[in-house]
């Protein structure tokens, strides 16, 4: 059978994996920067261990397999720099962490806790003796070992009896709501794991790591994302970690920590309850942030956050607490400093970046900005997105002594939009972000950017009449201007402030599912929809549109705003 891997054509053999393929083709050196860890074709993600051409049991005949045929035999390696990899490697690292406690500490209880930066946290119970180092030295030997990663079907009945028997019953309880009858487990000896997606090859994989000491665990430490082939410096995002810890606790609160939680909830009805604490949860961190604001006299609030953090719902809620206070909020948005279209200047492959901070007039803001808080009169611009210009319609602003002007947009956040000399005392800088503190069990954390897609896919599809392939389609270059434009700039904040909400799962099913299930597999982004529906596959749908008030954050996503529908 003759594939083409990453362009180079080879004839695959009868027991070859696609990574002894890799190897003769000279695509496997070592290093993580470079060397593949799945592959994708056929809409789907594939070990490496995965083997194109098999035999027929009963006939002794060769045949290609049916995704190798689908694909027409083109295979795409991805590497660490792709999201995907990233993910596999995750998975990976995972495995190993856990099989390296279940060696050491075999009656210890080990949770994922969240993802800062390049740090992953991990809470660890019931080892009294626990050793980062020993840790540490047990998963180089483990890596050393070079164990091939296979996964092994079985039956989903007797994996729930084995966890349950192993006291994992947090999978035991998720995996009762999987209505495959299968499964496949990774397993090394007595020690069986299950995870939702593939994994690199080999233990041997894990190429760039570090273990650090944690409040209550240890810290995993990725690679670093400009040079994989050595760890990423330790995060020092202190905030950021302070928000995910503080739900964390709310979870443990509410009795909610796991999607089996959060389903027994929307069994039981008692959904109705946790949705009432979420929104009284926000409500009162609105009016906390307003307080914090008016304490200092803050004439100005510069408010960011990644794509579908509800940052028009979070501005319009501020407001109203600041209304509170005898407080006159303006709401004005960084979009209307847009510089033409026409005026900026296209990127090497000839597409305008819009996502770049050169996108907007920088200038004229901080003119803008330094004035109003001066006390004078500013006429303020309008962006015109049908003509792709910016207009000036005499729309003019003085602040008065109770005013202040909330500022949404991508770049809020980016010192080059404040003025050199601006009195940082009237400038509250607020950071809006939906950090998913639930997880699907205490091995499989749910990804920090999931709850995102999952509102962006569902909000984009009913008010901006986009496919679930367009969206998906752009998810990538939305995240990398994340990356650039908006996370460097978050432990800034003078607060930040989470919007996710533990209930919010369970309501967009019924939302984006029917969405999901239309995508066909020879869609380019099928992989991707997999990975989201197998998450939801596990997440029981709550029909509780109605117990969810107009002001809720969720609401910017599902309908029935009431911020939306005033205009």
């Amino acid at each position: 059978m003759k594939l083409i891997i990453d362009g180079h054509p080879i004839t695959a053999k009868y027991g070859q994996t696609l990574l002894d393929l890799a190897k003769q083709l000279g695509l496997v050196k070592g290093k993580l920067s470079t060397d593949p860890i799945v592959a994708k074709f056929a809409g789907k993600i594939f070990t490496l261990n995965y083997r194109p051409v098999t035999k027929n049991p009963d006939e002794e005949i060769i045949e290609v397999k049916a995704a190798v045929k689908a694909a027409k035999g083109k295979v795409k390696l991805i590497r660490y720099s792709d999201p995907l990899g990233k993910e596999a490697y995750t998975r990976t690292a995972q495995f190993i962490i856990f099989l390296a406690m279940n060696r050491l500490w075999p009656n210890a209880q080990t949770k994922m806790s969240c993802s800062v930066g390049a740090g992953l946290y991990f809470k660890v119970i019931g080892a009294e003796d626990f050793c980062e180092k020993k840790l540490k030295n047990e998963v180089k030997k483990i890596v050393e070992e070079d164990l091939v990663l296979k996964r092994k079907t079985t039956s989903t009945k007797a994996a729930i009896e084995n966890f349950a028997k192993k006291g994992q019953h947090d999978k035991a309880r998720l995996l009762f709501y999987r209505e495959v009858k299968t499964l496949d487990l990774y397993e090394h000896g007595d020690f069986a794991d299950y995870f939702y997606g593939e994994m690199a090859p080999s233990t041997s994989f894990l190429r760039s790591w570090d273990i650090l000491p944690a409040d209550g665990g240890f810290e995993f430490i990725f690679p670093d994302s400009l040079n994989p082939d050595k760890p990423s410096p330790p995060p020092a995002l202190p905030n950021l970690l302070s928000v995910y810890t503080e739900g964390k606790r709310w979870c443990e609160l509410m009795e909610c920590e796991t999607v089996a939680d959060l389903n027994e909830l929307v069994d039981s009805g008692n959904v109705r309850e946790l949705i009432r604490v979420n929104e009284a949860l926000h409500e009162k961190r609105f009016s906390q942030i307003a307080d914090q604001i008016c304490a200092r006299g803050c004439k100005a609030v510069l408010l960011s956050g990644p794509s579908s953090s509800g940052k028009t719902t979070s501005a319009n809620r501020l407001a109203t607490q600041l209304r509170v206070h005898g407080k006159k909020p303006i709401l004005m948005s960084l979009d209307d400093y847009y510089i033409d279209r026409e005026k900026i200047q296209p990127g090497p492959d000839g597409k305008i970046d819009l996502e770049h901070i050169n996108t907007i007039d920088t200038s004229l803001f901080k003119n803008n900005l330094q004035d109003l808080l001066s006390g004078k009169e500013v006429e303020l611009p309008i962006f015109n997105f049908k003509k792709e210009k910016r207009e000036w319609v005499g729309r003019k602003l003085k602040l008065n002594e109770n005013s202040v002007i909330i500022i949404e947009g991508l770049h809020a956040l980016n010192p080059e939009l404040l003025p050199k000399d601006v009195n940082t005392n009237l400038v509250f800088k607020l950071y809006v972000s939906p950090l998913l503190p639930l997880n699907l069990d205490d091995h499989n954390r749910i990804p920090a950017n999931y709850l995102r897609l999952l509102r962006r896919t569902v909000r984009d599809y009913e008010t901006r009449n986009s496919s679930v392939q367009k969206t998906l389609s752009m998810w990538d270059s939305v995240r990398r201007g994340e990356e650039r434009w908006i996370f460097p700039y978050q432990e800034n904040a003078d607060v930040i402030f989470n919007s996710s909400t533990i209930y919010e799962l369970a309501v967009l099913k019924k939302h984006i599912f029917p969405l999901l299930t239309q995508v066909k597999p020879s869609d380019e982004c099928y992989d991707d929809v997999r990975a989201m529906v197998k998450i939801l596959n596990f997440v029981h749908q709550a029909d509780v549109d109605d117990e969810i008030p107009p002001t809720s954050l969720v609401r910017e996503f599902i309908g029935g705003n009431a911020f939306y529908n005033k205009h």
